[in-house]
């Protein structure tokens, strides 16, 4: 041990300054964290769609903005683990190729109610039509809040075109043709119409 006279040394001096020690730390994790992070960036199966695979609807992308802006996704995740349990339960397991589209992607943990990374098709859009409105209805243990607004709040047909263009500039492919013809495709439609469309895509493209 060194004399308390003798300045500190080697991992003595990073034990002894706490300064130095946070920004080790921060070092490390960042160094850890692009080690294997940027992989991923190149490799074929995180970037490249999944065969099927189809951007959003003009329609399916106002309910994906709904689905976010009323936090569906605090209590629903869409990643199906590979574990027996899961896959028995919810279906083939998740994949990114499944996700390149999304901007930001629904993977997450929390799970009060169950994941919807397979809903669609599931169900008829009657039944998300009532469960979204009265999901003890069809659900009596329930605890999920009832949204009857949605049927009630049409949805800006001018909205669409700019959220497409965004996306275009991150790599999903819209056409001019699509982003042209998106106020006519959610023309007469309400905020219902588009989350019900949205969850009846959720992965489709794999079945």
């Amino acid at each position: 041990m060194s004399h308390p006279s003798q300045p500190a040394v080697g991992h003595e001096k990073i034990e002894t300054s706490n300064f130095l020690m946070i920004v080790l730390i921060l070092l490390a994790v960042a160094v850890g964290g692009l080690v294997e992070i940027v992989p991923l960036f190149f490799q074929r199966s995180t970037t490249q769609p999944v065969p099927g695979l189809k951007p959003y609807t003009a329609l399916e992308l106002s309910g994906r903005d709904i689905y976010i802006r009323e936090g569906c996704y605090n209590c629903h995740s869409q990643m199906i683990r590979p574990l027996r349990s899961e896959t028995l339960r919810y279906g083939a397991y998740s994949k990114a190729g499944e996700f390149v589209y999304d901007h930001p992607f629904q993977w997450g943990s929390k799970r009060t109610g169950p994941d919807l990374h397979r809903v669609g098709g599931k169900y008829s859009d009657d039944w998300h039509r009532l469960h979204l409105s009265d999901p003890r209805s069809l659900v009596p243990e329930s605890n999920m809040p009832a949204y009857p607004w949605l049927e009630k709040t049409p949805l800006v047909e001018a909205d669409v075109a700019p959220k497409m263009r965004a996306l275009r500039v991150v790599g999903v492919p819209y056409t001019d043709e699509d982003i042209a013809k998106s106020a006519q495709a959610v023309a007469g439609k309400n905020e219902l119409d588009a989350l019900v469309a949205y969850l009846q895509v959720l992965g489709t493209a794999t079945k």
